[in-house]
């Protein structure tokens, strides 16, 4: 689904972009047949999963990279190297270290052409709007990670642009500092400061969209793509606990898990045949790690809530819920996720109980089955380790082959199915008497 423009002036859209990179010698598609246009007046939350290629569609806008296929356009007309107007707020802070806070500051004006005097008074007027006046000679290792932020947006303010692009600037803060720049990015846009016109956020966090965004896009992944735009209809300035805020939070919340976590997927009949399927890349720990919090919250827990119990991103979170759902050990009705009878008794075991159960479910993994089949049939019981990652390209083409691998071995140690031997780069079937010792063992 498209985000569709709106009547004005357009400052900058994509039309049907896709993205590709060449990973392992394969083609990676990152985007696929988006398009977006970025309105005057309007602040635009891009949302999504970690790994949908946000980050990617902020710099192809932009241009600071190119797109495989379709169109960038600036004012309606092809962008041709870098949005003139645009500025660009980062995560990473990436400030100068070696400068202070008053020439990393004037990094955004650099080519200007702007006259000393002019030049100086933008960046007083810069640094004075974020709230750093008095620490214009101080450097970035003397200063917290919410002034850095303070920097970074002061710099991308003081060339004047008339759309300023954030990726996830405030997830590197702690929360209490992230929520004060939030309201201090949104003043300077209200005000009409510095000539901006629009702000492109990226994020992750359904609050941040709501309480910035007038416009949120929710992204899929693998490969990223456009599926849902939504109006946010509540009034400036919003309050977190808000009745109306709380419910549009939710209805988002609902939108990205019938994304994610569809149960329509699930109860889909599995083909015939052993087969390889992608698997979550995360970690046995973050799946045992995912059942005792559930566990801990009455073996029921809100998605959402689950990721900040977890630390985690909702991307990530998403994918070790996947994980454990796969392997039986959670279910996910609607946006909650519960343990299973399986997943209980999986808690109530010690580590050895625990391994048993693990290798119970990788047989019945279409992919675990798959290599299994193969490694018994392969001469001495042994599958080169490039040939099954040759299999893992082959059969799921758009998953990172590396990771998969990694996974595919490290879920098969714990659960003494596989085991791989990396001085000869061969992967072999734990037999079954071997098995139930090596569970024995621990």
């Amino acid at each position: 689904m498209d985000a569709p423009a709106t009547a004005g002036v357009i400052l900058a859209e994509l039309r049907n972009v896709s993205k590709s990179f060449a990973s392992d010698g394969r083609e990676l598609v990152v985007l696929r047949d988006i398009s977006l246009a970025i309105p005057s007046g309007a602040v635009v939350a891009v949302l999504g999963p970690s790994g949908c290629g946000k980050s990617t569609l902020l710099r192809i806008l932009t241009g600071l990279i190119p797109p495989t296929s379709g169109e960038v356009l600036c004012h309606g007309h092809p962008l041709r190297g870098i949005h003139p107007t645009a500025a660009i707020v980062f995560q990473s802070f990436a400030l100068y270290p070696w400068l202070s806070v008053a020439d990393n500051v004037r990094a955004g004006v650099y080519g200007k052409g702007l006259a000393p005097g002019d030049e100086t008074e933008r960046i007083r007027r810069a640094i004075e709007l974020v709230g750093l006046k008095g620490f214009e000679d101080a450097y970035p290792k003397e200063l917290s990670g919410g002034m850095k932020q303070r920097v970074g947006t002061a710099r991308a303010l003081v060339g004047g642009p008339e759309l300023l692009c954030m990726d996830e600037p405030f997830s590197a803060l702690d929360v209490l500092t992230a929520e004060a720049l939030r309201s201090e990015v949104y003043g300077l846009w209200s005000r009409g400061t510095m000539g901006l016109r629009s702000m492109l956020l990226i994020t992750h966090l359904i609050e941040e969209a709501v309480f910035l965004a007038d416009r949120i896009v929710i992204m899929a992944a693998k490969p990223g793509s456009v599926r849902q735009l939504i109006t946010n209809p509540l009034p400036h300035p919003r309050e977190y606990r808000d009745p109306a805020f709380l419910a549009l939070v939710d209805e988002i919340h609902a939108v990205i898990t019938a994304i994610h976590l569809p149960d329509e997927q699930r109860a889909r009949p599995a083909a015939a045949g052993p087969h390889i399927e992608p698997l979550p890349t995360v970690s046995v720990s973050e799946i045992v790690g995912l059942l005792e919090v559930v566990h801990d919250h009455g073996d029921r827990i809100d998605l959402f809530t689950l990721a900040a119990r977890l630390r985690l991103d909702l991307g990530r979170a998403i994918l070790v819920v996947k994980a454990a759902e796969l392997l039986g050990l959670v279910d996910t009705p609607k946006q909650e996720v519960v343990i299973t009878a399986l997943g209980r008794q999986f808690i109530a075991s010690d580590e050895n109980a625990r391994k048993r159960i693990f290798h119970q479910q990788l047989v019945k993994v279409p992919t675990f089955a798959f290599l299994a089949d193969r490694v018994r049939r392969a001469p001495n019981g042994r599958l080169p380790g490039d040939l099954v990652q040759e299999e893992l390209a082959l059969h799921v083409p758009n998953e990172p082959t590396q990771s998969q691998f990694d996974t595919i071995i490290a879920w098969g140690r714990y659960g003494a199915l596989l085991g791989y031997d990396s001085d000869a780069d061969e992967v072999y079937l734990v037999p079954d008497e071997a098995a139930a010792v090596a569970v024995a063992a621990g």
